[in-house]
This record gives structure tokens, sequence and C-alpha cells, in this order.
């Protein structure tokens, strides 16, 4: 453990600065001997982590790995802020000492540990902290825990309504690749955030994301569709009732209290009605609800994440959502990108569905022939990656194994498909012309080149009259400098 520790203060020393060190009552305790190590920032997101006890590793892989760039709370979901010893340290920037801390991590796996966690300490200011563990689970521990986990009844193990990370984002494209880097460089910031694109572009997948990633991932996520709120009971649903408000009224928490602590979101913010939105922008700005009925506000501490269905700059013209209201969510905004837009991503979509039906199913279906897989790189997908995991569902109804065949597609999906055919063909046939305006257009550009602006020489070299040639750079619209 002395090794252990001597070297990782030299490391921090030169690339950090300096930790808290911890006194000599701390390191005289019973942490004599280091099972595993992890490294995180001032947020609690682990940075660094390594086992020298690998005792769920055969099972499951490289967990410690997989766990890089998460949030330690994400990672050990049975956890709270006030039980885990990373936490306190980051909190009060004290080496925290926890003699024995039961916990489990996201794949069920169960830990009994002697903790050691010390701050991180750059110029006063808190970077991070290390923790030094020392694993004293028992067979018994894990035994009792395979037992709870068979009956259902785990109580350390902390049931969440948000079950998508990062991880779950199946893409190759760069505008989404960016997308989620940016989400991640804001996940723990406060600021409200909008999410648009069009229907099926997995915005709930999105948002549920950035909750998991941020601080917020061991409280509450709420979620409702505001298209799906009779405007009636919107106000009292969003900011919770008292007893004799109205007659049947009864003292009920809304959505706001729900959320407390952790995120809300909302989706097709563009449905809620006009004059609930200005209500909804003053709660954005004091922090603070009032229920139906009552004469006091309650502060609350929530994330808010917005989602609609339709660009911004039409939502406002069409008064779908107030301006104010708009500036104030879409502090950070995204805009998820089309499946047309992405269709990289359709081979890596239709192995991960095929795979994900077969173990539903209990089929064996290897993939997709090149003829479906042809139409489906030509298909413009109006109803986005929804709708191929529609059609790949239900083309695995129709289909033992082998291979999903275009007989075996949706109906409508080959109807459409077959409209779409015609189309295309017809669009080739149109830009035959566009291909040979092209050709002439690089053909003229270069003879200019060449004859450094020159038109009767560019004629000459063209084998074409001198006014033709002018003619055509009006066309083009060429500069008579153009070298390119």
């Amino acid at each position: 453990m002395v090794k252990i520790f001597i070297t990782f203060y030299i490391v921090i020393i030169i690339f950090l600065g300096g930790i808290c060190v911890p006194n000599k009552t701390t390191l005289n305790m019973n942490l004599n001997s280091v099972d595993a190590m992890i490294i995180t920032d001032s947020n609690g997101k682990i940075m660094y982590s390594i086992r020298y006890n690998p005792r769920f590793c055969n099972e499951k892989g490289n967990i410690y790995k997989d766990i890089i760039n998460k949030n330690v709370l994400e990672v050990y979901p049975s956890l709270t802020q006030d039980e885990s010893s990373i936490f306190q340290c980051i909190k009060n920037a004290t080496p925290v000492y926890n003699e024995g801390q039961k916990f489990y991590d996201i794949y069920g796996n169960p830990y009994f540990t002697e903790n050691l966690a010390i701050p991180i300490i750059r110029s006063g200011k808190l970077m991070g902290a290390i923790e030094l563990s020392k694993d004293i689970t028992s067979i018994k521990d894990i035994e009792i825990n395979k037992s709870m986990n068979h009956k259902g009844k785990n109580k350390f193990l902390k049931k969440t309504t948000t079950k998508y990370s990062f991880d779950d984002i199946i893409t190759v494209n760069d505008k989404m690749n960016e997308n989620i880097e940016k989400a991640k460089i804001i996940a723990n910031s406060p600021s409200s955030v909008l999410v648009y694109g069009e229907t099926g572009t997995g915005k709930e997948l999105f948002v549920q994301s950035i909750h998991n990633y941020s601080n917020r991932c061991n409280k509450p996520f709420v979620a409702q569709n505001c298209a799906a709120i009779p405007e009636t009971l919107f106000e009292s649903i969003l900011f919770g009732t008292t007893e004799g408000a109205y007659t049947g009224a009864i003292n009920r928490a809304g959505l706001f209290e729900q959320a407390d602590g952790g995120t809300l979101f909302l989706d097709e913010i563009n449905s809620m009605p006009i004059h609930l939105q200005a209500k909804l922008l003053r709660v954005l700005q004091d922090c603070s609800i009032r229920r139906v009925g009552d004469t006091k506000d309650k502060k609350v501490d929530v994330r808010i994440i917005a989602a609609m269905n339709e660009e911004p700059l039409k939502a406002l013209a069409s008064k779908h959502i107030r301006e104010d209201l708009f500036y104030r969510l879409g502090v950070v905004t995204f805009k998820l990108i089309p499946l047309r837009e992405r269709k990289e991503d359709i081979p890596l979509l239709v192995t991960y569905f095929i795979k994900y039906y077969n173990e539903l199913f209990n089929k064996n279906i290897k993939s997709i022939t090149d003829s479906v897989k042809d139409l489906f790189l030509k298909y413009d997908w109006p109803g986005n990656v929804r709708e191929l995991q529609h059609v790949i569902e239900s083309s695995m109804n129709l289909v033992s194994m082998g291979n999903i065949e275009i007989s075996h597609l949706p109906i409508y999906f080959c109807d459409l498909s077959s409209k779409h055919q015609v189309k295309t063909n017809s669009e080739e046939v149109i830009n035959l012309s566009a291909m040979m305006n092209s050709f002439e257009k690089d053909a003229i550009k270069k003879a200019l080149s060449i004859s450094e602006s020159n038109i009767s020489k560019a004629a000459g070299i063209l084998k074409i009259p001198r006014q033709t040639l002018q003619y055509k750079i009006k066309k083009y619209k060429l500069e008579l400098d153009d070298e390119n």
C-alpha cells in the first residue's frame, strides 16, 4: 500500500500540483493493502480506474476500462452523494475514511470495501479526488447478492427510470459524434438544454444520456410529453395542487417537485399552450414553483431539458413557442440528424436491431440481402431510426433464419419503395444533363486557367467560337480571373 500511495503521490504532485495529505491517524487505519484505485475530477467523473483484485473481469470483461468518463454514481447506482466517500471528500475537500461501504455496480456485482478518499488540490482549488479501496467482500456477500437478485429483491441496487447512455447511440456520423462530445461537456451544467429533430431521431435517448452522464444521474429523471396533457390539467400537473384548491383537489406534488435535484424532460414543448409557457418561463427564471391553490412559493433544483420536432425558427414564426421561452430554454441547443443525412449509420443500425430481435424472438437471422441493403440506402426514411427499427421487427416476424429479403419487408414499405425507385430512375436521366454541364464548366475553367483568362486563346483551346465561350462564361457565372 505504501509503495502505491507514494507512486501516486508523486504522479499527482507532477501533473496536478498537489494533494491534501491525510494525517497520521488516517494512514494508520486498517487500510493496509489496496485492491482498487479511482481518480475522479471535481464533479465525480472517473478519469482513471484500476483494480488489482479483478473478481468480475472473467465474467463481464474489462469493466474497469468501460467506466472511464462516467460519473461515479452512474457506475455504482446503489450509492448516493451522501453515502459515497468520494463525493463526501469532494464536498468537504478533506480526506474521508470509510471503514465499510456496501454497494453495487451497473452490472449488479456486489462490493464491500474499506475506502480512503483523498482530495486533489492545486493552488488552493479542488481538482478532484483519489480513492484507495480494500476489497473486504466475503463469499457470503456474493451468495446473498445472487439469491437476492434471483428473487428480484435486491434492495441495494436502485432502479432508475432511465436506461440509455451515450454508449447506446449507434453512429459513425461526424455531426452526431460532435453532438455527443458537446453533450458530455455540458452534462454537469445547470443550464437548460433544447434538443430538436424530426420524429424518430432519438431525442429521448439523447436526453437520457445527458442525464445519466451528469452528476444528477442518481437523482430523479421525470419525462412528460406536453402534447399528452389536457390544457385544463397542465398547471396542476406541472406545479402540483393543494387540498381545497378546487373540488376534489388534494395535496399532490407536480412534475417539478418530483424532479427536484434531478432532470425534468419536457418533450414536444412546442405543443404547450402559449399562456402556460409564460408560467414555465417564470419558474425557469426564479427556480421556484407554487402549487395550484397555495400561497407560498417553493424552491426547486431542477435541470430542464426540452425537445421539439420542428425547427426552432419555424416554431417561432408559427407562434408555437414564445420567443423569450425559446431563448431561455435554448441556452444549449442540439439538432439531431435525420437518418437520410446519416445513411452511413444504416448498416450499423440494421446489425444492432437484428441482434436485438434475434434475442427477443429467439431466432437466428444473419443479415439483410444486398438488394435490401441497396433499397435501404436509397430510401429517405421519413420515420428515421424508429421506422428502420419497425421495418426490421416486422421483417423478422416473417423469417426464422437466413437473411431478410425484399419479400419479407412490410407491404407499405415495398409500395413506397417502388414509387421511390421510379422517382430515382427519372432523376438519374435528369442528372445526366447536370453531369454534362459540370464537365463543360470544368473544361472552360481549365482553358481559362491555361490561357490566363484570355478569352480568344481559351476559345482556341476549346475549339469553339469566341462568342460561344463568352455566352458559356455568363451561363456558368465564371470569373475571368478564376483559377480554380
